[in-house]
């Protein structure tokens, strides 16, 4: 059998790139390695890989011959805490998000529909013509508010504000290059004084702390029936022994979804605004296709072909989780000739997927046609993950990104403020972009113009 091909660089050289040059670090050793490498690192020792069948076997077979071990996301215990649905294990992970799932498919996106519209109205709402502004902070701050309103039946108020700007704030910390040193790096997130920003973590997250828990005490003291928000509906889920959430476990799960729920789609949003801008032919494409669906419900806007192929293309490009969660070899297996023993751990390189070009051809290039030519397997397209792990957001993740687009698209002309082309940059343990896109508010949109195939 062959050995899997080993990167050869030291192993704090591989950490270091990996933190602050992940796409840099995945090309290159795909380019010298291929479907499978092995990495190792401070806190990495992993086989990376991004065949579709290798992918499919890895996340089909949580069992037996691989597991899906909570402690692997252990760096995000500080911000998420240890009763998190990403770090939880086996049977327990099985029966919370049993009890998570529900809120976030059917019936239940239907009423959220409207609430996404009006909040993208009101965050566009203060600008002026000709007034610039940057789309990741637009979108983070839509996101954000939907968030709050849906998860925890939040409405405009000092404590919907509050909360929102420390969220806004530590979510700031975690990003750019500083950002990442202090995920990757315990000792750079302890409390060393005033100064440091271990200090500033530890204040944010107390204060953040106090909020969430005021509110889950003042939604178990006065239950209602009629509330729709997420928070309502986890007070009210039981498990088949019929067990609820404690505290403690309801706070970790809403700081999990108001983190990954709202940190990715904001940056999935900002990016799509960005290239239907930068590509004034997809943007055309897209308007003319609303333009003749005319005045839509929320739920027939997600059923549009194009704006569904042009939502997915920027998942594609720059997926904002490049990894899948990781697995680890409980006993021996084999996989496209090469061994793998028990200890190994996989992880499915969601970016290296989706820049193959036997799937993607000139996966550099920004296409939506794709999407309409094609129809992609579950592990050949996957900015979700798959398996037993994937994101029990997606849905709902789906759902806000077409109806914002879309709405923006409709109601408002906006444009780039800049034909330099935005790169993509690490934010955290995500992809986002660099410099959060710099777009100008010319008011309401121009008839668009019907367009060649893009």
């Amino acid at each position: 059998m062959p050995a899997i091909p080993k990167a050869q660089a030291p192993a704090l050289v591989q950490f270091y790139n990996w933190v602050f040059h992940p796409l840099a670090f995945m090309e290159t050793h795909y380019r010298q390695m291929g479907d499978r490498f092995l990495a190792r690192g401070t806190l990495m020792d992993w086989i990376f890989l991004s065949h579709p069948d290798d992918l499919k076997y890895v996340l089909t077979h949580d069992g037996q011959e691989l597991s899906a071990p909570g402690e692997y996301n252990k760096i995000l215990t500080n911000l998420l805490g240890h009763n998190s649905l990403m770090l939880l294990s086996g049977a327990q992970h099985r029966q919370r998000r049993q009890l998570v799932m529900p809120p976030f498919h059917g019936e239940r996106l239907k009423v959220y529909g409207e609430l996404i519209r009006t909040i993208t109205r009101e965050a566009i709402a203060g600008l002026a013509p000709g007034q610039a502004f940057k789309a990741r902070e637009m979108t983070q701050r839509i996101s954000m508010q939907i968030i709050l309103q849906a998860v925890f039946g939040l409405r405009q108020g000092e404590r919907c504000q509050r909360l929102g700007k420390l969220l806004a704030q530590r979510l700031d910390l975690s990003s750019g290059p500083l950002g990442s040193a202090l995920i990757f790096l315990p000792l750079l997130r302890r409390d060393w004084g005033a100064w440091s920003p271990g200090h500033q973590l530890k204040a944010l997250a107390q204060q953040i702390d106090d909020l969430i828990f005021s509110e889950i005490q003042a939604c178990r003291a006065n239950p209602d029936p009629d509330r729709s928000d997420i928070l309502s509906l986890l007070l009210a889920a039981r498990d088949a022994e019929g067990h609820g959430l404690s505290d403690q476990e309801l706070r970790d799960e809403l700081m999990t979804l108001l983190v990954a729920g709202h940190e990715t789609t904001a940056t999935a949003i900002a990016w799509s605004l960005y290239w239907v801008h930068h590509m004034p032919e997809v943007g055309a494409r897209l308007r003319q296709e609303l333009e003749t669906a005319g005045s839509l419900d929320p739920v027939a806007l997600t059923r549009l072909p194009y704006l569904s192929a042009v939502c997915n293309e920027t998942l594609r490009i720059y997926p904002v989780g490049m990894l899948t969660f990781p697995r680890r070899v409980e006993q021996p297996i084999t996989l496209q000739g090469y061994d793998y023993n028990p200890g190994d751990v996989l992880v499915g390189a969601i970016y290296l997927l989706h820049r193959r070009p036997d799937l993607y051809p000139e996966p550099d290039q920004f296409r939506p046609q794709r999407f309409l030519d094609r129809q992609y397997g579950p592990f050949e397209f996957m900015p979700f993950g798959a398996g037993a792990r994937r994101c029990v957001g997606a849905a709902l993740a789906m759902y806000e990104m077409t109806i914002v687009l879309a709405t923006l698209l409709q109601e408002y002309d906006l444009s780039l403020a800049s034909d330099r082309p935005v790169q993509p940059q690490r934010r955290g343990i995500t992809l986002s972009m660099k410099g959060g896109v710099d777009m100008v508010y010319r008011g309401k949109h121009p008839l668009p113009e019907l367009v060649a195939e893009v």
